[in-house]
């Protein structure tokens, strides 16, 4: 397990770039953002979390394409498959490693990226502690999306179509926590855990449901 997290890293930073990709179409996002709506300040700063974690949930979809597709044009997918360790928990392992790339660097980055929109450290500190905990929930709702068109030779606006809807409950959540942080009449606490209650939901569903349809795409 430690050997596939460690090559799903390599492969990751080597092929493609997938997290240097993903931090340049989150600044791009972010800093489109004030040519927009133009040089309001106190908008910027109202729309801050909400800009972040589209650009998130945008840049969390770059490399899902690649997530299996590498493996299966290896023959890697079907040692995978043969291998004693249960392909669960190797799904597991490479959705947790796409996030290492992906949503973890852009968790990091969000309180440089919080200048471009004028965000006040209350606002800064929630939006880095949904997407810490929303952002999981991408990467493995993704792996699903991936499995499923894995077998497809160009399957990435099918998996954007898929994907996308059921993140969407992700992304309401997560801004609804930032916009309740700098709201002091709304609590917190209740959209951040059910933020936290999707991401661990999918973390157990999304790597059976991802490992059945790569069982079922080599059939």
């Amino acid at each position: 397990m430690k050997a596939l997290l460690i090559r799903d890293l390599r492969l990751a930073l080597r092929s493609g770039g997938s997290a240097a990709t993903a931090l340049l179409f989150f600044l791009a996002v972010v800093v489109a953002m004030p040519f927009a709506v133009g040089p309001n300040a106190e908008l910027l700063s109202t729309i801050g979390g909400a800009t972040l974690w589209i650009g998130a949930l945008l840049a969390g979809l770059l490399g899902l394409e690649r997530l299996f597709q590498i493996d299966r044009e290896d023959g890697s997918l079907d040692q995978m498959i043969l291998s004693p360790v249960p392909l669960p928990a190797q799904v597991f392992i490479k959705s947790f490693a796409h996030w290492l790339v992906t949503g973890l660097p852009l968790t990091l980055t969000v309180p440089i990226f919080g200048i471009f929109l004028g965000m006040n450290a209350t606002t800064v500190s929630a939006s880095m502690a949904t997407l810490f905990v929303g952002t999981p929930a991408i990467s493995f709702i993704g792996a699903v999306g991936a499995a499923v068109t894995v077998s497809l030779p160009r399957g990435g606006l099918l998996l954007s179509v898929l994907v996308l809807p059921l993140c969407i409950p992700v992304l309401i959540f997560g801004v609804g926590a930032v916009r309740a942080a700098v709201t002091e009449p709304d609590p917190f606490l209740p959209p951040f855990l059910l933020v936290t209650a999707i991401s661990l939901f999918f973390s157990v569903l999304g790597p059976f449901a991802a490992a059945f349809a790569l069982r079922l795409g080599l059939d």
